[in-house]
């Protein structure tokens, strides 16, 4: 019942997000010693989010197949960044990782809020308070 709600499916998407975003910088973060990493990182939600529905789309060969589930981790891209580099190679800035986690935990609390006002329209909705 609650995945046909795109407001719902769109806060899961952007929790997904977060989530494999602060992944990859605490990769990046664990890797800031070792000579020749590279920082990465995940492209922006929102050229991620249903950029290219015909590219992904499921094909479903019998009606009882389930639908195409909307963004997931697997289809987000990795874009390399593009801070110098250190003598030994190494490109993490601890600096530019921890602008980035605050960007993370913004992300993560807007999707939070996002999925709670969804469920707030939805108990208004049945007649219950929010």
């Amino acid at each position: 019942m609650f995945d046909r709600i795109e407001t719902l499916r769109m806060a899961k998407a952007m929790t997904n997000h977060a989530a494999e975003r602060q992944r990859i910088v605490a990769r990046n973060i664990a890797n800031a010693d070792t000579p020749g990493y590279a920082a990465a990182d995940v492209r922006g939600f929102t050229e991620s989010y249903r950029s290219d529905p015909a590219r992904f789309q499921m094909r479903a060969t019998d009606p009882r197949h389930m639908s195409d589930p909307g963004w997931v981790v697997s289809r987000t891209q990795f874009v390399e960044d593009a801070t110098g580099a250190s003598p030994n190679g190494n490109a993490v800035s601890i600096e530019d990782e921890m602008v980035k986690m605050a960007d993370v935990k913004r992300e993560q609390d807007l999707a939070l809020a996002v999925y709670r006002n969804g469920l707030d329209i939805l108990r208004t909705s049945l007649g219950r308070r929010a």
